[in-house]
């Protein structure tokens, strides 16, 4: 109770919400499930209103993941319509936009669309993905002899988005605009939750670790029904059936579900449904590479989606550090798991690139 007041005294009236975020941060008894995720207005975690950050950090702490809420004229609606109708274009609109492994006119590895194979004996996974990054141009190369191989794979990564033309102007505009807002938006939750981390943890330099981002990406994602049931989509943790396998992400996570349930996160060693994000929120989480750089201060929670008899959209946003970002060491100067190989984000980034394009490509 001390603790409680002695916060409200140092915020004053920071919010109305304050309150309710008070008694979900310090409640009367423990909750079954997520009550207690913090929900964090976007205009304050954007703002820096230091008031939200041990809300963050104890819902990261205790969770792995919080929501943000109340984005200004951001409408998930709006999003999800676009995205539907992408999914739904013929064919060969769509490969137009295949990445190379599907279209080797289009020199891009991973920017672009990527269609889902449904075939349980060459694949685990069947879903669909359209890939936008930050960039609509890409530099000017050089002579790629006379640099070093890191060198070239900095330009190699920065591949420029390509978005569909469809002969329907009102479409292609609207998708293309609808996404470039997206992805600002969910970049902009990225960095302002890396500065709540660091000024919660007084580690001031790690922003600057993510003052670039070369590499952030937002996935436009479908999963469709499979014909037949994948025995390997089992999941070996509790034998339930899943969409998509259990992991822990890399870089921060914001992450759109739209109203799709299907989504479990891992907490008290039990597998529990996350509630959708709706209309106007995204969840967000760390993943274990940039946990390790804060010494692991916070849960890199671990997740997956249930098989569902429906097919079932969501967005993918990844923001991680620079191209030349330490990741060697953690902000107190430790040893990480990824500095056993790689000095740098760029040198991880390498290796990356050629798993996920084997993995799912």
């Amino acid at each position: 109770m001390l603790r409680s007041v002695a916060l409200l005294l140092v915020l004053g009236s920071a919010s109305a919400f304050l309150p309710t975020l008070v008694e979900k941060l310090w409640p009367a008894e423990e909750v079954e499930g997520f009550e207690g995720v913090a929900r964090i207005p976007y205009a304050d975690l954007l703002n820096g209103n230091v008031y939200v950050d041990p809300f963050i950090l104890h819902s990261m702490k205790e969770f792995g993941f919080f929501y943000v809420v109340d984005v200004p004229e951001y409408s998930a609606g709006v999003e999800l319509d676009f995205l539907k109708t992408f999914f739904e274009l013929p064919a060969d609109v769509k490969d137009d936009l295949s990445i190379r492994k599907h279209n080797p006119a289009n020199p891009n590895a991973y920017r672009g669309f990527c269609p889902g194979v449904d075939d349980v004996d060459a694949t685990l996974q069947f879903k669909d993905v359209f890939n936008i990054g930050p960039h609509e141009t890409r530099g000017m190369k050089g002579d790629a002899s006379k640099k070093t191989p890191l060198e070239n794979m900095r330009y190699e990564v920065q591949e420029p988005n390509v978005w569909p033309e469809t002969g329907n102007c009102t479409f292609d505009k609207g998708f293309k605009e609808t996404f470039q807002t997206g992805f600002e938006i969910r970049r902009n939750i990225g960095r302002a939750f890396v500065k709540s981390v660091a000024r919660a943890l007084n580690m001031p330099g790690l922003p600057e670790l993510f003052t670039e981002d070369e590499f952030s990406a937002m996935g436009l994602r479908r999963y469709l029904a499979r014909k037949e049931i994948n025995a390997n989509m089992y999941s070996d943790y509790d034998n339930v059936l899943l969409r998509e396998l259990e992991h822990v992400d890399s870089t921060v996570t914001v992450l759109s579900t739209f109203n799709n349930g299907g989504l479990q996160m891992l907490h008290n060693n039990k597998y529990q449904e996350a509630p959708v994000t709706g209309d106007n929120a995204f969840i967000v989480n760390i993943g274990k590479l940039v946990d390790d750089i804060i010494d692991n201060h916070l849960t890199n929670v671990r997740h997956r989606v249930a098989e569902v008899d429906f097919t079932r959209y969501s967005i993918t946003y990844f923001l991680g550090p620079q191209f030349d970002a330490p990741i060697d060491k953690s902000m107190t100067n430790q040893p990480t798991e990824a500095g056993r190989k790689y000095n740098i984000f760029g040198e991880w980034i390498r290796d990356y690139l050629g798993a996920i394009e084997l993995f799912y490509y």
